[in-house]
């Protein structure tokens, strides 16, 4: 199957089981999650920087925050899967019933139009024969082959309809099966993402400073703007409005780092 094939089948996936809404939300949720858990673990560390610089090297922020971020992200992923398989399962069950109930329904209405049809045709059929009778009585009647044809139209075209219902059915298992993959690994990714990109600074220079913090912190800065632009295209506007939001969840944390470290001394 070639590259092109196969990104066009993830699309029809995609349209059927509402991908696009729900990675949308996760990568938002969990991408805020982590650059927030990554910029309390970064005050947490400036604040003890602050108070002894030598207790602290960029090893341990590293180590610190790599350890958070995958914790989270390992979290995310096997959380979102169970929980997204579980509700798909749900809603694969409850599609099967509703297609059991349809079917049963299209079997009576079927099984009502055959009998209207072989009624009618047998009426019709013995109006021919007194007819024929009366005006062909030498001649031999050939054989109605109309009603036979009928019944194989009909049978044929209910096999086409089981055969179209069992595919449509198979490919919403499949897309609901490809959204449980896609929704999990962006469940999964997104806050290792938010929380591994601020430690960047970190892993320049042997010599911890208060530079490595305020790069840090501006990268804390920039996603949280980017995921207020986010946010903004998903609604239409207010782009500015939700970045100014987000911004201000990240210095809450900030000050609230700083709060306990008068609560609890480093």
């Amino acid at each position: 199957m070639s590259l092109k094939d196969l990104t066009k089948k993830w699309r029809k996936y995609s349209e059927l089981s509402n991908l696009g809404i729900i990675v949308r939300r996760k990568f938002f949720n969990n991408c805020f999650d982590g650059a927030l858990t990554c910029a309390g673990i970064v005050s947490g560390c400036f604040i003890i920087f602050l108070s002894n610089p030598q207790k602290l090297t960029s090893a341990i922020i590293i180590i610190t925050g790599f350890s958070t971020a995958l914790a989270i992200g390992i979290s995310g992923l096997w959380g979102a899967f169970l929980s997204e398989e579980a509700e798909r399962k749900k809603k694969m069950i409850d599609l099967k019933k509703e297609m059991v109930i349809f079917k049963k329904k299209e079997e009576e209405e079927e099984k009502l139009n055959n009998n209207n049809k072989e009624n009618n045709g047998r009426n019709n059929h013995e109006k021919e024969i007194l007819e024929e009778q009366e005006i062909q009585k030498a001649m031999v009647t050939p054989i109605n082959l109309n009603h036979t044809n009928n019944n194989n139209k009909i049978s044929l075209k209910g096999n086409l309809k089981k055969k179209k219902r069992k595919n449509n059915k198979s490919i919403i298992e499949q897309s609901e099966r490809f959204a449980t993959i896609v929704a999990s690994l962006v469940d999964g990714g997104a806050p290792v993402l938010g929380s591994i990109l601020p430690l960047i600074p970190f892993f320049f220079g042997d010599a911890l400073s208060i530079l490595h913090f305020y790069i840090a912190y501006a990268v804390l800065v920039v996603i949280l703007i980017y995921l207020g632009i986010f946010l903004g295209k998903i609604s239409g506007g207010g782009h500015a409005k939700y970045a100014i939001h987000l911004v201000t969840a990240g210095i809450t944390t900030l000050l609230v780092s700083l709060l306990l470290q008068l609560i609890i001394p480093a």
